[in-house]
């Protein structure tokens, strides 16, 4: 069954987690990534830093099912959006683990957001949502120094990346949470009115624009910053498993 409270979307994020550390497998890294944020909107909600907080967290659990979802659809061999689909599939390739970090928030940011809220708010004002919507941003800014010192734990010469960051034509290096987040919402804004065939097509042409970002991520083309992830990866040589409990810890 779907989580329907906050508590229950942890303890399912608990479990892929757990299983990735079983298997080796990269995408624990964003479950995990996605477990530390969830876990700190909960606390934002008890101190009711949001306009409506049971609003605020059935929200966040729509918008945590389609991860789910998402994963639990791929795990059994069924098909899920494009987005996804490139995330998933590059878990088993040698990137850096900030690239796997990355194609996991685009996928879930750039594009479930954009459907969660349009879902949620459907025969209800989107822009009253706003808001509450916005102030995440503040609980995701809070957090970016303490993913990158966890991150830092297990990829020592991440650094690399932020010193490219000026090369303003490589998704990977210049990926914001509050840019897709502002994408999202647009999206949502475009999707919220639309419904049956128009609403499908839209959702066509939003996941081909995320796996495009995927794409960047997974395969830059700069010269300097794939030399640079090179030298990145190089230095990432624990397993998998190893690095996610260094994160965790």
């Amino acid at each position: 069954m779907q989580p329907q409270s906050i508590p229950e979307v942890l303890n399912a994020l608990d479990l892929i987690i757990a299983r990735a550390l079983a298997e080796e497998d990269a995408g624990g890294l964003f479950a995990y990534l996605y477990r530390r944020t969830t876990a700190e909107i909960a606390r934002g909600i008890a101190r009711g830093d949001f306009e409506d907080g049971p609003r605020m967290e059935a929200f966040d659990v729509v918008f945590a099912n389609l991860y789910l979802d998402a994963h639990a659809q791929w795990k059994s061999g069924r098909a899920v959006p494009g987005c996804w689909a490139l995330a998933f599939g590059q878990a088993a390739q040698h990137l850096a683990l900030a690239q796997h970090l990355l194609l996991g928030m685009n996928a879930h940011i750039n594009y479930d957001l954009a459907l969660a809220g349009s879902t949620f708010m459907k025969g209800k004002p989107l822009s009253s949502l706003k808001t509450d919507f916005d102030r995440v941003n503040l609980i995701l800014a809070s957090l970016v120094n303490e993913i990158q010192e966890r991150l830092g734990r297990v990829s020592p010469l991440l650094f690399l990346l932020d010193w490219l960051a000026d090369d303003k034509d490589e998704a990977i290096v210049n990926f914001s949470m509050a840019k897709a987040r502002a994408f999202s919402w647009q999206l949502a804004v475009e999707l919220w009115p639309l419904q049956g065939a128009a609403l499908e097509q839209r959702l066509q042409q939003a996941d081909r624009t995320v796996v495009s970002i995927g794409r960047g991520i997974a395969h830059p083309k700069g010269f300097l910053l794939r030399k640079a992830l090179w030298l990145v990866r190089s230095f990432e040589n624990q397993p998998m498993s190893q690095a996610i409990a260094q994160i965790k810890a």
